[in-house]
């Protein structure tokens, strides 16, 4: 084989290494902060809307239809949450590791095991 050839495979090989094993780990490490934050802001005002919307179905007065409303604003949140998440995904960062680093958001801010229930329960 000729030199040309070889240093080509050795430039292919080597950018593919790091696509494939370099820039996952690092687009996780350096988005991890702005995804948990907006992971669980998403996870907050889902809960919210969830539980607005119960409200109005309970009782469907003024005051309920407005924070209702409100709840629906705040999902609009969500939008970047997925966004980053598909940013990530397109980088390389598995479901699973995206999955971790969200449970890492949710412990991080249960300040105690009953917190940690409440953000994940979901009441009617």
């Amino acid at each position: 084989m000729n030199r040309v050839l070889l240093v080509g495979i050795f430039a292919l090989t080597l950018t593919y290494g790091i696509i494939e094993y370099l820039v996952p780990p690092l687009a996780a490490q350096i988005y991890r902060q702005e995804y948990q934050e907006a992971m669980f802001q998403c996870d907050h005002v889902m809960r919210e809307h969830f539980i607005a919307k119960k409200a109005v179905e309970f009782d469907p007065s003024d005051i309920t239809i407005t924070n209702l409303e409100a709840a629906e604003i705040g999902l609009l949140s969500c939008q970047e949450y997925d966004k980053l998440r598909k940013k990530l995904s397109a980088m390389g960062v598995s479901e699973s590791h995206l999955g971790l680093l969200g449970l890492e958001a949710l412990e991080a801010n249960a300040k105690d095991v009953r917190r940690f229930v409440e953000i994940h329960e979901i009441r009617y």
